[in-house]
């Protein structure tokens, strides 16, 4: 069985995420979606909320499997047996960093292969640090994000317009 690691904060989930999720289950038999616990960043959403919107983003897809870690990816990719760690790509600046870790990733890691798949066109300009931006003033976001999670989104909306 081919599986694979698409590790990432979520923070939140995007359609862009969803969309690199879809094109590996066409490659893999199943995807590991693996919310990293960076102490370095603040997330706006706790690791129990990302994991129930990644949960409900993918919960028609059995082959998708959830869960959240803290360490580094290498060392989660060896404790599931997984040689498989997928990066999604926007542009030239994600891939040279990306293209970077995975010169210190496979120093550490000899059997991984980091798989770089590039992002559809449309969600070229999306990511979670602008949902975010856009959440903290209370902007509609449902252009940006999967339709399972609008729900989630709006009710933060609307509970953070509450507290102004």
């Amino acid at each position: 069985m081919k599986k694979c690691l698409f590790a990432g904060t979520f923070d939140p989930p995007t359609l862009g995420h969803k969309d690199i999720v879809l094109k590996c289950l066409e490659i893999f038999d199943e995807v590991i979606v693996a919310i990293l616990i960076n102490p370095n960043k603040r997330p706006l959403f706790s690791e129990e909320k990302r994991l129930s919107m990644l949960k409900k983003v993918f919960a028609a897809y059995p082959r998708v499997r959830v869960l959240s870690y803290d360490g580094l990816t290498v060392d989660l990719l060896k404790r599931e047996g997984v040689r498989f760690y997928v990066r999604g790509i926007r542009n030239g600046t994600d891939y040279d960093y990306e293209a970077q870790l995975n010169y210190i990733n496979v120093d550490m890691y000899k059997e991984m292969i980091t798989v770089f798949l590039p992002t559809r066109q449309e969600f070229l300009h999306i990511s979670s640090g602008l949902v975010k931006d856009a959440l903290r003033f209370h902007k509609n976001v449902d252009a940006y994000v999967p339709e399972e999670i609008r729900g989630d989104l709006l009710k933060y909306t609307q509970e953070a317009e509450k507290n102004v």
